[in-house]
C-alpha cells in the first residue's frame, strides 16, 4: 500500500518521465522534452518530484555542464516494485507514437 501511496502523489507528469528515463536511460531535461513533448518547466517540476521521492538521480554531464544528466534509480524502483504498465492501465495514460 505503501507504494501505491507514493505513486499517487506523484502528478502524471513525472511518471511519464520517469517512464522515459527507465526506457531511454540517461537524459538531460531538453532530450526530456524533444522525447515527451512536455513544456521544460513540467519537466523541472516532475524531476524535482521524481528527486524528492529518490526516483531519480542526477549526474554531472561532462559533454555540457549546463545540462545535467537525469536517470532513473532502478534500484529504488524494483525496491518499491512500481509497475508503470499497471499504473498507465489504472490511469489511462497512453501515448502517442510519432
Amino acid at each position: 500500500m505503501v507504494v501505491l501511496m507514493k505513486i499517487g502523489t506523484l502528478p502524471r507528469s513525472a511518471m511519464i518521465i520517469l517512464e522515459k528515463l527507465v526506457c531511454e536511460g540517461p537524459l538531460t531535461p531538453s532530450g526530456l522534452h524533444e522525447k515527451s513533448n512536455i513544456p521544460l518547466r513540467t519537466i523541472s517540476h516532475a524531476l524535482k518530484e521524481l528527486r524528492k521521492h529518490d526516483l531519480c538521480k542526477r549526474q554531472d554531464n561532462l559533454a555540457d555542464m549546463r545540462q545535467p544528466l537525469y536517470y532513473a534509480d532502478r534500484q529504488k524502483i524494483e525496491q518499491l516494485k512500481i509497475d508503470l504498465n499497471r499504473w498507465r492501465t489504472e490511469r489511462r495514460v497512453y501515448f502517442r507514437i510519432l
